[in-house]
């Protein structure tokens, strides 16, 4: 006989891992599909805000006992090397992705959760009372779908989503790419150092270790060559404080890792009634740092949202009391987000912008509150 699943989840990233922890202590039976095979690592950086904390050693984290960085102190540069600094009121800490998925698999696998890894999704089809998902591991069927996936996938094409057919009609790409380093920086602060059409982030995760993370256009990289190591070298190093970095830091992995093709288009959090979260709902400029956290916390709300059973009615009503939610905590968030990355990233406007906000900070305190929300 096959099994019916109460939800399947499209993808493996915290927002699926934390939902899928949540259902699965309500008593729900959970399958979760992942491309890839934990633990490994992901492009983002990997500062969670403090608003999260509670939420994840609800799902089981004891983050009280690992000795995680607390950052509370944010410094940002413009490419010219004027700078402004910080104190985070509400802060967050470091942890890498590698460690943090890491934990939530163990805890979702100890609820009960069925997690497929190396496994691709190919199309899911909705059927009135539930969803058929077409998988490299086999057909699944389940009451509800989520996609959790991140900002792109093979399904957002199959779905035709609007943001896909957008970005091939021209819209601005932009390239990802991280490194964990060794370095002397202060464990409390995180950086944020603009340079010509991008920004690098870095913060200290576990182990001593600190996460080195920028975005920038896939022009820039076409300009140097598709050479990474020449763009930065090029462009990065105009910014005196990233110079600095990449010239002493020890870089621990061989390569870095690298995600291209991302784009901040407007997203829609339901397609064909498979409802969307994370990135997959729509994704803040990384530059904001909180995009963890609003993947988790869109987690929470369909946990608590989510009916036991799948009619057209209980799926409507379903749908839309996320999608209110959903706007209601997200929706200036993101275009705050939308804002702030037009004010950074081009060379001229970000020297002149760091330089009138150096003396109102408490207009920098504004930019930070109004991409963060209150502890969950």
């Amino acid at each position: 006989m096959t099994t019916v699943f109460d939800a399947g989840i499209i993808g493996g990233g915290l927002g699926g891992l934390t939902l899928a922890i949540q259902l699965a202590k309500k008593g729900h039976k959970v399958i979760l599909f992942e491309k890839e095979k934990y633990p490994f690592h992901k492009v983002c950086g990997e500062y969670v805000s403090m608003e999260s904390r509670n939420f994840l050693m609800r799902c089981g984290l004891k983050l009280d006992e690992m000795n995680l960085p607390v950052i509370n102190r944010l410094n940002i540069t413009a490419p010219n090397g004027n700078s402004i600094s910080h104190n985070l009121t509400q802060g967050g800490f470091g942890i890498s992705r590698y460690t943090l998925d890491a934990l939530l698999v163990e805890q979702a696998i100890t609820h009960g959760v069925i997690i497929k890894e190396l496994c691709k999704v190919s199309e899911v089809i909705y059927t009135i009372n539930d969803f058929i998902i077409h998988t490299s591991a086999g057909v699944f069927t389940s009451k509800f779908a989520f996609g959790s996936y991140g900002k792109r996938s093979n399904l957002d094409v199959k779905l035709k989503r609007k943001f896909i057919l957008k970005k091939q009609k021209g819209a601005q790409n932009y390239i990802g790419v991280k490194y964990h380093i060794k370095t002397d920086h202060d464990a409390n602060l995180i950086a944020l150092h603009n340079f010509k059409n991008g920004y690098c982030g870095i913060s200290k995760i576990e182990e001593g270790k600190y996460c080195l993370c920028y975005l920038t256009t896939e022009q820039n990289l076409k300009e140097s060559g598709n050479d990474i190591k020449k763009m930065e070298q090029n462009i990065l190093y105009k910014n005196p404080h990233l110079r600095k970095i990449f010239e002493e830091a020890t870089f621990l992995y061989e390569v870095p890792l690298v995600i291209s093709q991302i784009n901040f288009e407007p997203k829609t959090q339901i397609e064909n009634h498979i409802i969307m979260l994370g990135d997959a709902a729509g994704l803040i400029t990384p530059l904001c740092g909180n995009g963890m956290s609003m993947a988790m916390r869109a987690a929470d709300m369909l946990a608590t949202l989510m009916p036991e059973n799948n009619n057209e009615e209980n799926m409507n009503m379903f749908e839309s009391a996320y999608q209110l939610a959903w706007k209601n905590e997200f929706a200036l968030r993101l275009k705050a987000g939308r804002i702030i990355q037009n004010m950074f990233g081009a060379e001229l406007p970000t020297n002149v912008f760091i330089s009138v906000l150096k003396p109102f900070p408490l207009f920098v305190q504004l930019l930070v509150q109004l991409t963060h929300g209150k502890p969950f």
